[in-house]
Order: structure tokens, then sequence, then C-alpha cells
């Protein structure tokens, strides 16, 4: 199984990316997630053509789960990430991906970003988005087991999900 992260964190090796790497991995321990960080694609992201930024939209298209991940900025996700969404088609860019929201944030205001704000970009490319988004404390999630609450509950789903979805496109 291909388990991917993508971080839209501006700033390289955060802890949007850690955060986004223990998702991931607590959510399919059996694969070690490969790693697009955006912010080390720099201008290529503002165009088209960009043999890196192709390469990296490749590896997502063909995973078959997607941590999508970013700080709160504005109340919203980066637009680092949003520049990387754009290099998909509507409707079918992402199909067959199980794609999973993760954004992270100072407080609780913004908790429904995840579900309100960045589920609907990835469904929108043809993600399936079958799970809640999970929207973290940049401050205490080292600690407070939101990850493993999440992953723990959520695991099971990803592995039925993944197997079909394997299963159906191989069919």
């Amino acid at each position: 199984m291909t388990v991917t992260v993508v971080v839209g964190n501006p700033k390289p090796a955060s802890r949007t990316l850690t955060a986004a790497t223990l998702v991931a991995q607590g959510l399919r321990p059996d694969a070690t997630p490969e790693v697009v960080d955006l912010v080390t694609l720099g201008p290529g992201l503002l165009g088209w053509g960009d043999p890196a930024v192709g390469e990296a939209a490749r590896k997502v298209a063909e995973s078959e789960l997607v941590v999508f991940a970013s700080p709160t900025f504005k109340a919203t996700y980066t637009g680092l990430l949003k520049l990387f969404l754009e290099q998909f088609d509507g409707g079918t860019g992402l199909a067959g991906v199980l794609a999973v929201p993760l954004m992270l944030g100072a407080g609780p205001a913004h908790a429904l970003a995840p579900d309100l704000l960045l589920k609907p970009v990835l469904v929108e490319i043809g993600a399936t988005a079958a799970l809640p988004g999970l929207y973290l404390s940049d401050r205490t999630f080292l600690e407070d087991g939101a990850i493993d609450n999440y992953t723990e509950r959520w695991r099971p789903v990803v592995a039925a999900l993944t197997t079909t979805e394997k299963a159906a496109n191989h069919a």
C-alpha cells in the first residue's frame, strides 16, 4: 500500500509534517509514508509543467491513502497547499485516493476547518474523504493523545476502504 503525506507548511520539517506523519503511521502502521513537503517545490508550484511538481502530483494520485496537512493560516489552509491542489483535475485527479484532511492551529476556534474548508476541495478533485478531518493543537499534539485516539478509531475503516478500493481498481 502506498501512503503519502502532503504538507502545506511554508516552514520545512515543520510540526505539521511531524503530526501528518504520525497520523499516517497510526492509520497504516504496515506502511512507511512517503513525504511531499510542498515548501521544497518552491516557485514550481506557481505554474504548470514543473517536473518536480508533476512527480509529486503523480506520487499523490497513485497513493491509496494521503494525509493532506496544513497549519491554520487566516482561518483556512495555506496557499501553498492550494497551489498544489490546483495541479489535479476536478472530479478525477485523485480518484481512488482515500484522503484525510489534517490541520493544526493554536486554539480550538478553527476546529472545524479541516471538514469545512479542506475536505470539500479534496472531494472536488476526486478523492474519497470518508473520514472526519482532524484538527490538532500545534503545541500539544505530541502529548494530548488526539492522534492516538483518532488513528485507533479510524484504522479499521482505512483498512477496509483501501482494501475495497484497491480490489475495485484492479477488477
